[in-house]
């Protein structure tokens, strides 16, 4: 009889899967490398859209190669950090790239964050400079962070003409401040002559959202990211390199939007639909002109735009593939998707430490429910999380990662790093903190971060368990569980819920009560339950229970 890990290890999904070409090794290159081959092959192609203007792939190498001679310029050198403080847009690509030219590290830094966040990373990642929006860079000159130099632009600038005078430049003050068109005017299309190591030298610093405690840096290098965008070309192989049509509309600044979207697409030679936000009308707008053929989103802008009054105005049966990342997608949004669209939502999963895919549902065979199966190249298990022994399929536990794109480690925390890590069989395994269940055909099943399992009265309750029915009543829009601390039964159950316009003030807490008893035992039936106009968000659209947490404790 197989041990628990042999059966993991023998990969059982692929029994289910129609035989196609994969990745079995990962290409020994750097991130420049990789995207200076993709402007070769077809250098007049556009590689970006930006609200009518269009960017081929030599104006794209160009101005990333003048940048990467500024910064050079400058004074980055290999292994320095630089911050991104951009929305999406043409300069945060050009300036990704360059920077890594540079043999330089980028660390991206969300849009909306304040000061105080914005000082953190950047002492945090000890970044040297930053490229930030004009209109963002009083909160870095707020900081007090000493920076050897800072870039700034505005978004106007890669916008066609007329719109391009509409727009207002802010004034930045400051001796060591440079304007990113004055550099790439000033300077020629010669980037540094740099040696990188892909298995060493560090690409990208995103940091984690700070579920517990600070955020953390996750060190990923040129050889992760590479992997990232060869397992995530193999998970497709619908797609065409070079004739792929992407709308980009997921922040560039999370892993998801930053490689699933941006990397691969751009790698690839495919165009890039750019949005500077989540705009729907736009979005729905840009499909039909554009064409489009993939689009990547998350659980809450599916759920939006079930019900949305424009979603007909698309036509989403001819996109090759949907994917629906970064949060649990639920049963009730696929169902009411698919009756609105005609269409199919694959869901998938990831994480910054694998740098974005690590599962994906099989285009050929998914299943509902699950978030699939391992991609190429990467191995995963289910361990108990008390006797780090591993389980049993069909028995739930943390999910553990192994792989040639999971990160080397946390940036400067030599304790989180040994915690987060598992050696087991020759691999080391990422513990990833995720509760799910392998299934009989080798599908994944998420039931809920181990920091969200609420315990009443020595039960242990999944708050998705009960997310799901609470989105299955015909009056909820959202809803977000979590746990309320209280001495006499260790925590009590708490449901926020969003009802339909047409509902509010028309559902009391009691038929939401008696409508969770038809699904769930009693002692998984929320004790409190508050409605709400809206719940927080992060950055890249997930409710956010953190917040949901902070705001009843306080």
């Amino acid at each position: 009889m197989n041990s628990a890990i042999d059966v993991y290890l023998s990969r059982p999904w692929t029994k289910y899967q129609s035989a196609k070409p994969g990745v079995t090794e990962v290409p020994l290159r750097s991130v420049p490398q990789a995207f200076d081959e993709a402007t070769e092959r077809d250098p007049g192609r556009t590689a970006v859209a930006f609200y009518g203007r269009s960017i081929t792939y030599r104006e794209l190498r160009d101005a990333t190669d003048r940048l990467a001679n500024a910064l050079a310029k400058l004074g980055l050198k290999k292994g320095d950090r630089i911050a991104l403080y951009l929305v999406n847009s043409p300069q945060f690509i050009i300036s990704y790239f360059a920077a890594l030219k540079c043999g330089a590290t980028v660390t991206p830094i969300s849009p909306v964050y304040t000061s105080h966040e914005v000082k953190y990373q950047l002492q945090d990642s000890g970044a040297r400079a930053i490229i930030c929006q004009d209109v963002l860079y009083e909160k870095v000159a707020r900081t007090g962070v000493a920076l050897d130099f800072a870039v700034v632009t505005n978004v106007s600038e890669y916008l066609p003409a007329l719109k391009r005078l509409m727009a207002k430049k802010t004034a930045v003050p400051g001796e060591r401040v440079h304007w990113l068109q004055d550099l790439l005017k000033s300077h020629p299309a010669e980037p540094p002559a740099v040696q990188i190591d892909p298995k060493k030298d560090i690409a990208a610093l995103p940091y984690t959202g700070g579920t517990t405690g600070n955020p953390k840096g996750v060190i990923l290098t040129h050889y992760n990211l590479i992997a990232a965008l060869s397992i995530g070309m193999a998970a497709f192989p619908n797609l065409s390199a070079g004739k792929e049509v992407v709308l980009a509309f997921l922040p560039f600044f999370h892993i998801y939007g930053q490689v699933v979207i941006m990397l691969n697409s751009l790698c690839q030679g495919n165009l890039l639909v750019l949005f500077t936000s989540p705009d729907t009308e736009a979005i729905i707008a840009a499909m039909e002109r554009y064409q489009a053929t993939v689009f990547y989103g998350v659980p809450t802008l599916y759920e939006y735009l079930k019900d949305h009054k424009d979603t007909d105005k698309a036509n989403w049966k001819r996109l090759k593939v949907i994917v629906s990342g970064a949060d649990t997608l639920h049963e009730s949004t696929v169902n009411g998707w698919t009756r609105r669209t005609g269409s199919k939502i694959t869901e998938g999963y990831g994480l910054s430490e694998s740098a974005s895919i690590s599962h994906i549902n099989p285009l050929e065979r998914p299943k509902t429910g699950s978030f699939g199966c391992p991609v190429e190249l990467v191995e995963a298990a289910v361990i108990n999380a008390e006797t780090m022994e591993f389980a049993n399929p069909g028995e739930t536990g943390e999910l553990v990662l192994a792989g040639p794109n999971v990160m080397a480690g946390y940036w400067n925390r030599p304790e989180d790093t040994a915690r987060a890590f598992l050696e087991r069989n020759g691999r080391r395994w990422l513990r990833t903190g995720d509760v799910v269940r392998m299934d009989e055909e080798g599908y994944f099943h998420f039931y809920d971060r181990s920091k969200d399992l609420i315990k009443f009265k020595g039960y242990s309750i999944f708050a998705k368990d009960v997310e799901d029915v609470l989105y299955g009543h015909p009056q909820v829009k959202a809803a977000g569980v979590i746990g309320v601390a209280d001495p006499a039964v260790g925590q009590r159950i708490k449901a926020i819920v969003v009802l339909q316009g047409d509902a509010r003030g028309k559902v009391s807490a009691d038929e939401i009560k008696a409508y969770c008893r038809q699904s769930l035992a009693e002692y998984k039936v929320p004790h409190i339950v508050e409605f709400r106009g809206e719940l927080p968000k992060t950055d890249v659209g997930k409710i956010s229970r953190r917040e949901l947490r902070d705001e009843t404790a306080a």
